[in-house]
């Protein structure tokens, strides 16, 4: 079975990004990382692998060249090759899908598993888009996944507690934050990554209509929190919230 596992570049989730005067964000000289639910999508295929479930992970990421940054660590994570859809244009999530629709026609996986969404714009819609595209089951946001034979066993968490689906392969599956703990990269495990196949493809190869649908016209930063204060007693609070707040 072949695992196909898209990995996205973003700024690292331990910097905060802050919004400039003018309404924009730039990120040219933040640190950049794989995608967390990525490296946990990744972390998954890679046991399934290891596991003898499956034979072969490709990763593959869309975006500018220095994607291939991000997409040594996926092989030094354990992927076998990967695969750079190269782009200088921000595409948008249906976009995205598209493009892995041709890939996936190429590639023909049996699996895709994928990060539930971006952290840098929370869409959480490219899995999703993928399915509708291949006509493929899916189950999303998984915080564990078995496959045996022709099924994959996707259990999610729900409001009410846990939910078991079975989908049958091929199919897309998203990872929760509970479905793996991806592995730590050593420098030994990039220098080995140094040797494995990395294909870079220019997206328009593909052929694509990757219209935009959305402008983005600004950005802003939320709102500072106000400074709390502290009360003396309950009657204190009660007065405050009734005279001041208009809550009670």
């Amino acid at each position: 079975m072949k695992i196909l596992v898209p990995v996205k570049r973003v700024v690292d989730a331990n910097i905060k990004v802050k919004v400039s005067p003018e309404g924009t964000i730039e990120t040219a000289s933040l640190k950049k990382a794989m995608n967390p639910f990525d490296e946990i999508a990744l972390e998954q295929a890679v046991q399934l692998k290891e596991k003898g479930v499956a034979k072969e992970v490709v990763a593959v990421s869309i975006g500018k060249s220095d994607s291939s940054e991000t997409l040594k660590v996926a092989l030094a994570m354990g992927a076998d090759r990967a695969i750079l859809i190269e782009t200088e244009e921000v595409i948008e999530p249906l976009g995205i899908a598209k493009l892995l629709k041709a890939l996936t026609e190429r590639e023909n996986p049996q699996l895709i598993i994928a990060g539930k969404q971006g952290v840098d714009t929370d869409a959480n819609q490219v899995g999703q888009m993928l399915s509708a595209l291949c006509d493929w089951p899916q189950a999303t946001h998984a915080s564990s996944l078995e496959v045996i034979g022709d099924k994959a066993k996707v259990t999610i968490e729900v409001d009410g507690g846990l939910e078991t689906l079975e989908l049958t392969l091929p199919a897309v599956v998203t990872s929760d934050l509970r479905l793996s703990a991806p592995r730590y990269v050593t420098l030994p495990m990039m220098m080995k990554a140094k040797r494995k196949p990395q294909e870079v493809i220019k997206a328009e190869t593909f052929g694509v209509d990757l219209k935009k649908h959305v402008e983005l016209l600004t950005v802003e930063a939320p709102e500072a929190r106000k400074v709390g204060v502290m009360l003396s007693n309950v009657d204190e609070l009660i007065d405050r919230l009734k005279n001041e707040a208009k809550v009670l």
